[in-house]
């Protein structure tokens, strides 16, 4: 099948497109870096997403991946309405199988940057709407909503042990994700997956269900 999926420079893009690649699947990735992937079956496109009038012609995409985000820069530009218009362009057609929102659990705890939960909430209702837009195709639309993930833009806080003793207490799992772990349910919910649509798949240790409870004994 032919994948596009946006922000595979690094990180959890990165993951999913060797992921894809992997198990035999020809692979577009659009980012502002260059590619850092070399691979017969990936075709690599350097532009912002946000640069709508300079966005490439795709043809013929039977899985959309909406990956690239940021925080702190732009969030709602970038992580919101680039999203929507990547969409729109390349995922609502018939012919397409599945559209993934890579989205946040910030999106359902509210519980880090005010522009960058807002961005990713925003995702949430999106992903659902499409989902009722596509059914007629016979496909499905899901957002995928990593807690913690082991990437190098969290290295600030991974690096710090003070700070990751602190995350790690409120992680029922003691760990975060890899971005493999990440990909493998990305594959899932655009591959395997054919009936599940217009859900938030949380993946996140259990950080959302945590709390501190604090009470005389």
């Amino acid at each position: 099948m032919r994948v596009l999926i946006t922000g595979t420079s690094q990180g959890i893009g990165y993951a999913i497109a060797e992921y894809f690649l992997n198990k035999g699947h020809e692979v577009i990735g659009i980012d502002r870096l260059k590619k850092g992937i070399e691979h017969k079956h990936y075709r690599h496109y350097v532009c912002d997403v946000r640069d709508y009038e300079k966005l490439p012609e795709i043809k013929n995409v039977d899985i959309l991946i909406n990956n690239a985000g940021t925080q702190n820069e732009d969030d709602i530009d970038i992580n919101l309405k680039a999203l929507i218009h990547i969409t729109e362009k390349y995922g609502v057609h018939e012919g397409i199988r599945s559209i993934l929102n890579i989205g946040s659990a910030s999106a359902h705890t509210g519980s880090e940057f005010p522009e960058y939960c807002a961005s990713k909430g925003g995702i949430l209702s999106y992903t659902k709407n499409v989902a009722l837009r596509v059914a007629k195709y016979g496909a499905v639309c899901n957002s995928l909503d990593p807690g913690g993930v082991v990437t190098p833009l969290n290295e600030c806080v991974m690096n710090d042990p003070e700070l990751w003793a602190q995350i790690m207490n409120e992680t029922p799992l003691k760990r975060w994700a890899s971005t493999e772990e990440i990909a493998e349910w990305a594959y899932f919910l655009t591959v395997t997956n054919k009936f599940c649509t217009g859900q938030n798949i949380l993946v996140d240790g259990g950080e959302s269900i945590n709390f501190n409870f604090i009470w005389k004994e």
